[in-house]
């Protein structure tokens, strides 16, 4: 399953955005309001919960300065990532978009698609927050 949220221009140049990307702490600035939970579990990772859904616990996989970050699923049990895909547009702005890759059988892919899809989109609106 392949989710993509939509593109945002942030006003921050490509590697400031990347720099505040790689702390996993500046997540809980671009989580939802329904927030239940956010907690960094070391430099590299950290837990998220939403109201009505389990908990997640996210990882960062790769990093390709300054145009691309990959978190993935701690967990074996749910196989998926979250890429964000930063493009410089000057000195002073860039863009990002977020993709969602997850390997699921379609029963669970018909019930997560749309949160997840809400999850991502929320992500990329706050990222002028960072």
């Amino acid at each position: 399953m392949n989710l993509e949220s939509p593109r945002v221009t942030v006003g921050k140049s490509a590697q400031e955005l990347f720099d505040l990307l790689s702390d996993v702490r500046n997540f809980e600035k671009l989580m939802p309001d329904n927030i239940a939970k956010f907690e960094v579990l070391g430099d590299d990772s950290f837990v998220f919960g939403l109201s009505g859904m389990p908990e997640i616990k996210l990882k960062m996989k790769e990093k390709v300065a300054p145009t691309k970050l990959v978190l993935g699923a701690a967990s074996d049990k749910l196989p998926f990532t979250l890429e964000a895909d930063i493009n410089p547009l000057s000195e002073n702005s860039s863009n990002v978009q977020l993709l969602f890759e997850g390997e699921f059988n379609a029963m669970m892919a018909m019930m997560i698609k749309g949160p997840i899809g809400k999850f991502i989109e929320t992500l990329a609106v706050n990222m002028p927050k960072l």
